[in-house]
């Protein structure tokens, strides 16, 4: 699946997202403010890292930011990766510590039954978080008009 296809993807079963696209990546997140946290990401080139060698022809890596028991089920037992791999879910060359997977290239069969369940997971991770924070903050402005 090429980028532009991801990024339809993403924008068209994600309307609250935000897209914010800097240098050689795609960043999605629920805030316009501060386009931060991100919930996926999408980087074309070994601008942030050079771990995937993405500066060949045509490859892309996909970044999705997931709870620790799917990062775990997934990837925690996994031997070294090869992160130059396309099409295999793997742990973020950078940020596995925060429980990121990568894809280099999915495939649309991967993407289908693979990656659409990741992107669910990690966009309802940022959407509960941000009501979360906005339920706190309207509970502490009641208070504050008692």
């Amino acid at each position: 699946m090429d980028e532009a296809a991801i990024i339809d993807y993403i924008r068209e079963t994600y309307p609250d997202v935000d897209i914010l696209t800097a240098g050689s990546g795609t960043f999605f997140s629920l805030d316009p403010e501060k386009h931060w946290p991100n919930f996926a990401t999408l980087v074309t080139s070994d601008e942030y890292d050079s771990a995937s060698n993405l500066n060949r022809p045509g490859i892309h890596r996909l970044n999705i930011g997931v709870s620790r028991s799917t990062f775990d089920r997934l990837v925690r037992s996994m031997p070294e990766p090869d992160y130059t791999a396309l099409d295999r879910v793997l742990p973020h060359p950078v940020y596995a510590a925060q429980h990121w997977l990568s894809i280099l290239n999915p495939s649309d069969a991967s993407f289908e039954s693979i990656v659409k369940p990741l992107l669910d997971e990690a966009h309802e991770r940022v959407a509960h978080s941000r009501r979360r924070l906005a339920a706190a903050k309207s509970g502490a402005d009641s208070a504050t008009l008692r």
